[in-house]
């Protein structure tokens, strides 16, 4: 038996790095987005508020879609519809902070849902975008490792 535990133990450490943290803006009842719709800041360019009744769950957090069809997109392609680091300010990850964000301020970059603190922010974050999304990519990782659970 002990044999057993010991083996079961180091096979939960060695795929213990295999599992990565999750860190994901969510409010107090770990809704993501503010209950914005993920998918439809892609599919329709459109901020539009989530169905409270529609909901999937990624990384830990909640998040509300417009409709089945949304949730069904999304469940298919998460990493596709959810918000680029973690749905936290992208110039604060940039350096190398994390901020909440004014959902205002969200643009699809390429493929990624961007987010930043404030109008204001968003635009110091476009003036330099490349360099800016070059450093947050770099931080992410690492804001992860420090933050995340």
């Amino acid at each position: 038996m002990k044999q057993f535990v010991a083996a079961l133990a180091l096979v939960v450490l060695a795929a213990a790095p295999a599992f990565a943290k999750d860190l994901v803006n969510v409010d107090d009842q770990g809704l993501a987005l503010e209950g914005y719709d993920p998918v439809a800041f892609v599919t329709q360019q459109a901020a539009v508020m989530g169905d409270g009744g529609i909901t999937s769950t990624f990384l830990g957090a909640v998040y509300r879609f417009a409709s089945a069809e949304n949730k069904a997109t999304f469940d298919a392609q998460p990493d596709k519809y959810a918000p680029a680091y973690g749905g936290f300010c992208a110039m604060g990850v940039a350096m190398g902070q994390l901020y909440r964000v004014d959902i205002r301020t969200w643009q699809v970059v390429g493929d990624r849902l961007i987010l930043n603190k404030s109008i204001e922010v968003r635009e110091m974050f476009d003036a330099n975008r490349d360099a800016n999304l070059a450093r947050a990519d770099a931080n992410w990782p690492k804001l992860v490792e420090a933050h995340g659970r």
